[in-house]
């Protein structure tokens, strides 16, 4: 079976097979089930790790997630990821009736039909976004975190025809390019070091003959970084924080403490002035930002309370207790996500969502409080210099 679509590799005396596909592609999952069948494979490796692999298998389970556990469990990062990426895969998958992944799915019942082995070949998704985070800097927070943002609320289509021909190496290798240039940083861990994983995973699979399941912009490399050997541990090793912003992020609250105190010993009087300042321009700026966002009347309270405190602690931030006592009196499930796409283009659905209105609680609290820093911080100073 020949297909540009298809590659055929010799390595230490094993044959594989990459399948480069199209995530959102009914022609991708058909291929992926014919040429299973018609190779009969010892091994199937698919571009999932182990939490993906259960969001396929356990869609029921995920949709009843509880989210305010999974924002204590800190995994928040990974499920608005996801959110951005399903999301997309969505709105292009229901114009051509089939599931995101279909091909990942068919891999797998492929796979089971067949008796091979099932080769899970992704790096873990968590280990991926964790060193996307730490390594492209503050910029490229900002940057991501406003594609991220723009990708949810988008509502973007595509011709399957434009679909088929994002699987061409052409086309991959140029967007590969232009993403290059413009983000290099993120392109490494997102795109280069899962190429090198995923070709070592598919290298090690068992048997003499394997087929891989992989999403086309992966293929070109793979096909060249399966030639070497990579150490698995080392691409899954966090990289150190870096000590620049916690530095950065203590200076302005020891600055305004320092002011504060100064003041109390030399005028009591003066000090309780700069406290109540302090207190009223935060609290009372980051409630209204939650009551703006329609925040329940706790939230309000919560962002009243934690925004002086919060100010002074730069690793805290009073859109995070106001947002989470929101998510608790007006919990949002996985299924709140997964409407997002439809509830975001009217003004009803983005009101009503729970997940957007949590979002905005966090946001328009964080902003208040950031704002009565600044407006509360010039008031400290003021004080301080009236009375000296």
């Amino acid at each position: 079976m020949t297909d540009e679509n298809i590659s055929r590799l010799e390595i230490n005396g094993k044959e594989i097979i990459l399948i480069g596909t199209a995530h959102v592609s009914k022609t991708s999952a058909e291929q992926v089930k014919e040429v299973i069948a018609a190779e009969n494979p010892d091994s199937v490796c698919v571009e999932l790790d182990e939490q993906r692999y259960k969001s396929i298998t356990e869609g029921s389970k995920w949709k009843e997630t509880d989210i305010f556990q999974v924002i204590k469990d800190k995994k928040a990062t990974l499920l608005l990821m996801n959110l951005a990426i399903s999301s997309f895969q969505k709105r292009m998958a229901s114009q051509f009736g089939i599931n995101p992944g279909q091909e990942m799915i068919q891999g797998i019942e492929s796979a089971k039909e067949i008796g091979a082995d099932l080769v899970l070949a992704d790096r873990n998704i968590q280990v991926t976004f964790s060193r996307i985070w730490r390594g492209i800097g503050l910029k490229g927070k900002f940057m991501l975190l406003t594609q991220v943002i723009a990708s949810i609320f988008t509502n973007e289509t595509i011709s399957e025809d434009e679909l088929e021909k994002m699987k061409s190496q052409d086309m991959i290798d140029s967007m590969l390019d232009e993403f290059t240039e413009s983000f290099p940083r993120l392109k490494k861990p997102l795109i280069d070091e899962r190429d090198q994983y995923l070709a070592q995973k598919i290298k090690e699979a068992p048997g003499e003959k394997v087929v891989a399941v992989l999403g086309a912009a992966h293929v070109p490399g793979i096909k060249e970084q399966i030639k070497s050997d990579h150490d698995l541990e080392q691409l899954t090793k966090l990289p150190p924080k870096s000590k620049i912003p916690k530095i950065i992020g203590w200076t302005i609250p020891i600055f305004i403490i320092a002011l504060i105190v100064t003041t109390f010993i030399t005028n009591q009087e003066a000090g309780i002035a700069q406290v109540i300042s302090w207190i009223l321009w935060n609290g009372s700026l980051s409630a209204l930002g939650t009551l703006l966002a329609f925040g329940h009347p706790l939230a309000v309270l919560t962002a009243f309370i934690a925004a002086p405190i919060t100010s002074l602690e730069p690793f805290l931030a009073a859109g995070w207790f106001a947002g989470f006592v929101q998510a608790y009196f007006k919990r949002p499930s996985v299924q709140d996500f997964e409407s997002l796409s439809t509830d975001v283009h009217s003004f009803k659905g983005f009101w009503n969502n729970k997940v957007t209105r949590v979002l905005l609680v966090v946001i328009f609290a964080n902003l208040g409080s950031s704002l009565g820093t600044f407006v509360g911080g010039a008031d400290v100073i003021r004080l301080f210099i009236e009375h000296f």
